[in-house]
């Protein structure tokens, strides 16, 4: 596979010979995913259900193959738990959990954890503080010991809290000249007006010198919860062991989150938005109503949103803004679902002097699916990819499997997802898929661009 990515980067001059490039990728790669089918059926997954006496669950994976154990969870809440004036809270919070914890400063935190073999890791999105750890499995005791002071002792000392914060503010200034910063900005602006999803989680200038360690404090209290708490692990570590140390890292803390309310938002959409810098290339984004993840038309949005621009080098898109045109490298739609907002997101970049050109066809081809839905022949190779392909994006390595499982956990999915996902994706028939898409594409689209002023008819 490495070597088709070594092709990629290489491309020819001419888009006669791009095309041929192209074509032959995506053969080598279809072939080496329809062979690689019968290894991933024969690792079939049995995921456990666990409860530690204290009542903490997770979802495990036995696996013997190696010696190693990840471990991913995850707490309801995120940065939209920043208070106003406070923006960036937890964000630098994410970043002070493995730099002290307990009786260990963050020097000592560092070297236990060196010495353990383990990698730790915290992230924050805009709905749910996520931590990660992968160990070796002889080491184990040592590394979930961290852990449990992690989560349950951070010091959120005042030097580290320095520096960290001075990292993050480095990146603040940077980003105000950077014109795809600036950019995403405005969009989440635009998008979400005064929602919290509308604000840049690493806070400004003026919030992230406002955090105090009380806060850090605060917002630690109110998310650490059992009661909003998901888990799964992967690895060398049996049903009973793992009881003894979810309740060791997990069992002591609080029954219940105190969370900020969240309203549920829908896109603003029908707006045009420009960010103008004279680059050489236009970067165009587009967004359209979505689905939430729960709708009966998920899965005909699903094998929608594939046909129009989710496959890498199958989709209309590709076919009609790269591969017949050149207007641009890559092109791709993507169905966002948060807990409190979906959309169908359009991107794509193209040179300055092209960006109507291409906004206009990317136009044209969301149009043409709205209006005529997608052909058989693109509904059974559609799904032949989406039920064959799970396995490879997202079960290739213990870590991904853990991710995988707290996704589905906070989708309330059920351990036997994965077993009926291709009877879901089978069931959905071209009828639904032309509704849906005439849903959610016919809506007048926002639009941003990201470059030179296009002129009024390059407008779409």
């Amino acid at each position: 596979m490495s070597l088709v990515l070594e092709r990629l980067s290489v491309i020819p001059s001419t888009e006669k010979e791009e095309g041929k490039v192209y074509r032959a990728c995506a053969t080598l790669c279809f072939a080496l995913f329809f062979l690689l089918l019968p290894v991933l059926a024969a690792r079939a997954m049995e995921i456990q259900e666990v409860t530690s006496p204290k009542g903490v669950s997770a979802w495990l994976v036995e696996d013997y193959s190696v010696p190693i154990i990840a471990v991913r969870f995850v707490f309801g809440g995120g940065s939209t738990q920043d208070p106003p004036g406070k923006e960036g809270l937890a964000n630098l919070m994410t970043g002070l959990f493995d730099e002290g914890a307990g009786p260990l400063d963050s020097d000592a935190f560092q070297i236990k954890l060196d010495d353990a073999g383990a990698e730790m890791s915290f992230d924050e999105t805009r709905d749910g503080i996520y931590g990660s750890m992968r160990m070796l499995a002889e080491q184990r005791d040592d590394a979930f010991d961290l852990l449990r002071l992690a989560v349950n002792e951070p010091r959120f000392d005042q030097a580290p809290i320095d520096r960290i914060r001075a990292q993050i503010l480095s990146g603040i200034i940077a980003g105000e000249n950077d014109p795809d910063t600036i950019a995403q900005n405005r969009w989440a602006r635009a998008i979400y007006g005064d929602h919290p999803y509308s604000r840049n989680d690493q806070g400004t200038r003026q919030s992230i010198a406002a955090i105090t360690q009380a806060d850090l404090r605060a917002l630690h209290k109110d998310v650490f919860a059992r009661g909003g708490l998901h888990v799964a692990v992967v690895g060398a570590i049996d049903a009973e062991t793992l009881k003894k140390k979810l309740d060791m890292v997990f069992g002591d803390l609080p029954a219940k989150q105190t969370l900020v309310s969240v309203a549920d938002v829908e896109p603003k959409l029908a707006q045009h938005v420009e960010v103008n810098y004279d680059l050489p290339q236009t970067s165009l984004q587009l967004a359209w109503p979505g689905v939430k993840r729960k709708s009966p038309d998920f899965f005909p949005a699903v094998l929608m949103n594939e046909i129009l621009g989710g496959g890498t080098f199958t989709s209309r898109l590709f076919e009609e803004v790269r591969e017949k045109r050149g207007l641009a490298y890559s092109v791709n739609s993507s169905l966002i679902n948060q807990d409190h907002a979906n959309a169908l997101i359009v991107a794509t970049g193209t040179r300055s002097d092209r960006a109507g050109e291409t906004l206009a066809i990317v136009r044209d081809v969301v149009k043409r699916l709205a209006e005529d839905g997608p052909t058989e022949a693109e509904m059974a190779a559609t799904k032949k990819y989406l039920i064959g392909a799970y396995a490879i994006n997202n079960l290739d390595s213990s870590s991904s499997i853990a991710a995988t499982l707290v996704e589905l956990q906070l989708d309330d999915l059920g351990v036997d997802y994965m077993q009926r996902r291709a009877g879901y994706i089978n069931a959905v028939t071209i009828d639904q898929v032309k509704a849906v898409a005439r849903k959610l594409l016919s809506a007048e689209p926002t639009i941003m661009v990201v470059g030179p002023p296009l002129a009024a008819a390059g407008k779409g």
